[in-house]
């Protein structure tokens, strides 16, 4: 297996630094924008792995289809890893195709609401434009496999082994996501500094959730509503849940049956009311504007001036809990509350590998897959989401121990 990545932002970084780790690739291209910035990932790959040659670093425009493609090419890549913000998600996969590649990302094409009934009706749904050609790629034999980080990702995963192994009926397959963290200046005061890509947080956030369900489809409503609290394993606790735009919805009910599918968010009130703010002054727009004769994105700008996700580890204390909280009737036919979780500590991952825990739980479950697929274990073709795969392989490589496996064990919580 050839792998080409593109982007080494904070997801990027801590994927290379995963991937070295395992031994089922033979060529990994770490490609960016910025070449010094993919030249910092492998680099820090080297450093911690003296004599570690598989990793190269390039530059690539993921806006240009062409240029993936060509740099795809000239590596030999066998699969294209997209670790960009989605909005360059359909040149990635564009540029995947027309090498001749298999592709991977982590977060799907992106949805534009419903021009008139924006929080009733579904416009152009999250991944529609990549579905609208999985034919073409099944009739070539290729596969894209969308939506594998951890939310989209993993919480697909537990979907699917929830309803192997778990339940005979499913009421609601509901994603929850929480956690406790908290980002210290140098002086130790608590800061605003999200700990994922704030381009793609408000994309998420401030567009119109989407819920599932059976007899009625796809609906949308308004930006975090129907809150709930929902109480977190392993010390994080109770957090306050709002309904949130994501992949998940538009993926599980493809491929497991369910009443109903949401995804919740525990943003806090802090982070909505910054939100909010952003979108009554119109800087989450993404359709430049001149501000002294240059034309600028007013959320490029956002994203630009909050501290690099990648960098704000040192100053981070708390876990993050990503999960799938799923109802119905188990298996002996009796009423189940189930919650599968996956907790990750950024003590953990600043020690073991110098990546903040959010990054690295995104990062981790496209290697864990990458790997199954150079196995043979997981194989398809056309545009398959996490749901499509049997899940058990996934959940033992993701939970043994290393070096069989990667050593990140995940759980379940009865209620």
């Amino acid at each position: 297996m050839r792998v080409l990545m593109v982007g080494a932002g904070g997801v990027g970084d801590a994927a290379a630094r995963i991937a070295a780790e395992r031994g089922f690739f033979e060529r990994w291209v770490v490609a960016d924008y910025d070449l010094a910035r993919a030249e910092r990932t492998v680099a820090a790959v080297v450093e911690r792995h003296p004599g570690e040659a598989r990793f190269v670093a390039a530059r690539v425009d993921a806006s240009d289809a062409g240029a993936v493609a060509a740099l795809a090419r000239e590596h030999g890549a066998t699969h294209v890893f997209n670790a960009v913000d989605p909005k360059f998600t359909m040149s990635v996969f564009d540029g995947a195709r027309a090498a001749g590649a298999d592709y991977l990302d982590m977060a799907m094409s992106l949805s534009r609401p419903h021009p008139a009934q924006p929080y009733a009706v579904t416009g152009v749904k999250l991944g529609d434009e990549q579905f609208a050609v999985a034919g073409e790629w099944e009739a070539e034999g290729r596969l894209a496999l969308v939506g594998i980080g951890v939310e989209p990702g993993l919480s697909d995963v537990f979907a699917r082994y929830a309803a192997d192994h778990l339940f005979d009926e499913i009421d609601e397959l509901g994603t929850r996501d929480g956690a406790n963290l908290v980002v210290h200046d140098e002086h130790g005061d608590e800061v605003f500094a999200p700990s994922f890509s704030m381009w793609t947080t408000i994309e998420e956030c401030l567009n119109p959730p989407v819920v599932w369900e059976k007899g009625r489809g796809w609906f949308t409503t308004a930006p975090f509503s129907e809150p709930e609290v929902f109480d977190f394993p392993e010390g994080i606790g109770p957090v306050e849940c709002v309904n949130v735009e994501h992949e998940e919805v538009l993926l599980m009910p493809r491929w497991v049956d369910a009443r109903r599918v949401t995804f919740k968010y525990g943003l806090g009130d802090e982070f909505i009311n910054v939100l909010e703010v952003l979108h009554s002054l119109g800087l989450d727009r993404t359709d430049p504007v001149t501000v002294k004769g240059v034309q600028v994105s007013p959320r490029d700008v956002v994203a630009a001036v909050l501290p690099d996700p990648a960098t704000i580890g040192p100053r981070m204390t708390g876990k993050r809990c990503a999960g799938l909280f799923v109802t119905g009737t188990g298996k002996d036919g009796r009423p189940r509350r189930t919650y599968l979780y996956h907790v990750v500590d950024n003590a953990d991952t600043m020690a073991a590998y110098g990546a903040q825990c959010v990054v690295w739980q995104t990062a981790v479950n496209p290697v864990v897959a990458l790997e199954l697929l150079s196995r043979g274990t997981w194989k398809g073709a056309g545009v398959l989401g996490p749901e499509a795969f049997d899940a058990v392989p996934f959940l033992d490589l993701l939970a043994a121990a290393k070096p069989q496996g990667y050593g990140s064990p995940w759980g379940t919580d009865e209620r």
